[in-house]
C-alpha cells in the first residue's frame, strides 16, 4: 500500500495537497485507489481501504492454501504415475528379454535343423576325401556346441534380472508427467 500525493508536482497548493491511497494490483478487479476528491477525503475511505485490506488477505490466504493443496494433490497424482511407468518400464524389460530369449530360441532350431542335415549328409556320404568328411564333422561339433549355448531352453531360464529405470525409459509410460518432478510438467522436461 502506498500513500502519496497525488499531484506532487504541482504548483497549485490545492492540487498538491491532494493525498491517495494505492494498493497492488490485484486479480479481482474491485478498486485499488482512493484520492482526495471535492465530495470526500482519503481519512473518509479509511474504513473501506482496510475492508479491502482485509479481503485481500483472506483471499490470499485461500488462494495460498489452494495453490498448496492442488501442489499437495499434483504431488500424489505424479507419485502414482511415476510407481506405475515404473511397472510399466520393467514389464518393458521382461518383454524385452523374452523377445530376445524367443529369438534365441527359433535361431537355434534352424541351426540345430541345419546340423541335423548336415548329420545325416555326412553319413551319406561316398567318394568324398576322408580328410573333407573330417573336418566337416569337426564343424558340425562346433556348430552344434554353438546351437547349445545359443539355445535358452538348453537349460531352465530364470526371471531377468531388471535395472532401475532412467528417466528416458519412463517418459513414454507417464502420461504427459515430467520423470522429474511433478511441477516440472508444465514449464518442459528437464532436472531441477
Amino acid at each position: 500500500m502506498t500513500i502519496q500525493q497525488e499531484f506532487p508536482q504541482s504548483v497549485n497548493p490545492e492540487r498538491s495537497g491532494k493525498l491517495v491511497i494505492e494498493l497492488p494490483y490485484h486479480r479481482s478487479g474491485r478498486q485499488r485507489r482512493w484520492g482526495d476528491r471535492k465530495r470526500w477525503m482519503v481519512e473518509d475511505a479509511l474504513g473501506t481501504v482496510l475492508k479491502e485490506i482485509e479481503a485481500r488477505a483472506v483471499e490470499n490466504t485461500k488462494r495460498k492454501v489452494d495453490e498448496e493443496r492442488a501442489e499437495a494433490e499434483r504431488e500424489v497424482r505424479w507419485k502414482a504415475a511415476m510407481v506405475e511407468a515404473r511397472e510399466q518400464a520393467v514389464q518393458a524389460q521382461f518383454a524385452e528379454v523374452l523377445r530376445e530369449q524367443a529369438g534365441d530360441w527359433q535361431e537355434a532350431m534352424l541351426l540345430r535343423a541345419y546340423c541335423d542335415a548336415l548329420d545325416r549328409r555326412l553319413m551319406d556320404v561316398e567318394g568324398v576325401d576322408e580328410a573333407d568328411v573330417e573336418a566337416s564333422r569337426r564343424w558340425l561339433g562346433w556348430a552344434r556346441q554353438y546351437v547349445q549355448i545359443l539355445d535358452p531352453l538348453s537349460r531352465l531360464p530364470e526371471m531377468p534380472k531388471t535395472r532401475e529405470p532412467a528417466a528416458d525409459d519412463l517418459k513414454p509410460y507417464l502420461k504427459g508427467w515430467s520423470p522429474y518432478g511433478p511441477e516440472a510438467r508444465r514449464h518442459g522436461w528437464g532436472p531441477r
